[in-house]
């Protein structure tokens, strides 16, 4: 399959069980949501990934908190990029996001997005939690819907001339 092109990658499909190493290594994703004319916009976020949803947080004072009140459907995107993974893999999922302002879910959430983005390090964790509780921080929860995932490994091994060399 050597002289196969990528004009149909969707073979190339990520297993349940590369999906769950990505998503508990990587800390980052792309957060997309669209703005009132609709256009798509897109950040940076740290997030954690329980229980099959994504929970990130902002200030309410960002754009992205009020877009997401007007039009729940937003994006995640998590690359493999960064988290360690020798592989180019990529996660790209489409669903709802449930605005959160209550102390039950931030009294979780804080500490497990500190322990994720501060790992090993239980005093900067607990100066970002202490950072993070302020009056205008929500968290978004995001609850997907459709799931478009992408692993390289089987295209390299499919097409080796053209794979990365050390």
């Amino acid at each position: 399959m050597s002289d196969r092109d990528y004009e149909d990658v969707t073979a190339y499909q990520l297993d349940e069980a590369s999906e769950a190493d990505l998503l508990a290594r990587q800390t980052e994703c792309t957060f997309i949501w669209s703005n009132s004319s609709g256009h798509p916009l897109g950040v940076i976020m740290n997030y954690v990934f329980r229980d099959g949803r994504f929970w990130l947080t902002a200030s309410s004072q960002r754009a992205r908190v009020p877009a997401v009140r007007r039009d729940p459907r937003v994006s995640i995107v998590v690359t493999s990029r960064g988290s360690g993974i020798e592989t180019s893999k990529s996660l790209t999922y489409k669903g709802k996001c449930v605005i959160h302002e209550d102390e039950a879910t931030s009294g979780w959430f804080y500490p497990a997005l500190a322990a994720a983005v501060r790992p090993g390090d239980p005093q900067a964790q607990a100066a970002f939690v202490r950072h993070l509780d302020s009056p205008r921080r929500v968290i978004l929860e995001v609850v997907p819907e459709g799931r478009i995932g992408f692993d390289s490994t089987q295209m390299w091994h499919d097409t080796p001339d053209a794979a990365p060399r050390e």
